[in-house]
């Protein structure tokens, strides 16, 4: 119920502050940027092959990986995004909400489209433990059991008794869908193929704890403190737009009936003036009776200290993020050696974050595929099938993304 409220936390200040934007789209044009590339790393010598032998089957296979991965239409189950398009949709799901879920699905097969492997990515939310394997709703009550086999089900996720993911709880609805139908449904997806043991979901993760089979939303750290600079930027906003208004209050003998100021529009029916109403805008001009007086509070506004502080809260929410403040908020006013040490700093994390990404995500669906293709003749893999080490060996890959930039390239 907790990661529930803490996704929608998240997924608000992504949209309303700023710097929770900038620490999620920082780690996806460095993680991912235009889309982690296939590069074919076989084991030739475990395979048998001449050099020339191992580059050009690489070189064919990733030919032949290109033209699944760049159509939107042979590589997405909704056709709105390719294979690196959909990188960056995972990616950005998988730091919001704290995972990503994507299934796998088999469409028919066409003259331009030769594959039947399909991704279709799915929010968080639709990943629940079904309403009659526990008490009370999904939304209250994550834990449940399968009644068919015994096996607990955490959020969504059923397990064995081993605590080995058997299996994922999909729901055909998001949690209060507006239009959505009345009766919500839950499909059981096996975690792996029971024949081929390829995986069925592919659950892109970072697990902090042992035992955990939900991630965590990236901003859950700092949800207080960015909500917090948020409320205090949107006053400060405030208190300047009204430092600049302009107004006048005009002192008078005579009735404040008769004044032509500020009539708005003289079809209206005048309403009674409230003696004690009074206006502020730019160049309001307000008719005041005789022997009253208006006296300001002066506030200092702009604030003086407002850039230190901003700073000093994003220092820390950087720290938790393992992103510097400086490329946090792409500000770079320090010395070269400390902008230098911050981009190094900030470049592990994102490196590793690429591996993850790849591990959970690519490299599981490269398998399926390779798997397809090899299947249907289009790849020429002998002993793919039969022996796991040769499997292994025709699978090598690595996977690369944008490469960390140089203050100084010379």
């Amino acid at each position: 119920f907790h990661n529930f409220t803490m996704r929608q936390r998240a997924r608000m200040l992504y949209m309303a502050a700023p710097m929770a934007t900038s620490a999620i789209k920082t780690n996806r044009t460095n993680v991912v940027g235009v889309g982690l590339r296939l590069k074919s790393r076989i084991d030739r010598e475990a395979l048998g092959l001449t050099p020339d032998q191992a580059e050009k089957w690489q070189k064919d296979t990733e030919r032949e990986f290109s033209l699944w991965a760049s159509n939107k239409r042979a590589c997405d189950a909704t056709g709105m995004n390719n294979f690196y398009g959909l990188q960056q949709l995972a990616l950005v799901s998988w730091l919001l909400s704290g995972d990503c879920i994507g299934i796998v699905k088999q469409y028919k097969t066409t003259r331009l489209l030769p594959y039947s492997l399909r991704v279709h990515l799915i929010e968080a939310d639709r990943v629940a433990t079904p309403t009659g394997a526990g008490i009370g709703t999904s939304l209250l009550y994550t834990t449940g059991k399968n009644p068919d086999n015994g096996n607990t089900i955490y959020d969504g996720v059923e397990v064995d008794k081993d605590g080995m993911v058997v299996a994922y709880h999909i729901r055909s609805t998001y949690p209060f869908e507006l239009g959505a139908p009345a009766l919500t449904e839950w499909a059981r997806v096996l975690a792996y193929q029971e024949h081929t043991g390829l995986p069925n979901v592919l659950h892109v993760i970072d697990t902090e704890r042992p035992d955990q089979y939900r991630g965590v939303s990236y901003l859950a750290q700092v949800i207080e403190p960015l909500l917090q600079l948020r409320r205090y930027t949107e006053s400060e906003l405030m208190a300047a737009v009204i430092e600049s208004f302009f107004t006048a209050f005009v002192k008078t003998e005579a009735s404040t009936e008769d004044m032509p100021f500020n009539e708005v529009n003289e079809e209206a029916e005048p309403e009674p003036r409230n003696p004690n109403d009074y206006n502020m805008g730019p160049g309001q001009v307000n008719i005041m009776n005789p022997g009253e007086d208006v006296v300001f509070a002066e506030p200092k506004h702009p604030n003086g200290s407002f850039d230190k502080f901003v700073e000093a809260i994003s220092s820390q929410v950087g720290a938790a993020l393992e992103i510097p403040s400086d490329l946090l908020l792409k500000k770079f006013n320090a010395s070269y050696s400390a902008s230098r040490a911050a981009l190094l700093e900030a470049w592990k994390a994102f490196k590793m974050r690429r591996e993850w990404l790849g591990d959970n995500f690519c490299r599981p669906l490269y398998e399926i595929w390779m798997s397809e293709a090899v299947a249907r003749g289009r790849i020429y893999a002998p002993g793919f099938f039969d022996n796991p080490a040769i499997h292994a060996a025709y699978l090598g890959s690595e996977w690369l993304g944008p490469s960390q930039g140089q203050l100084d390239p010379v």
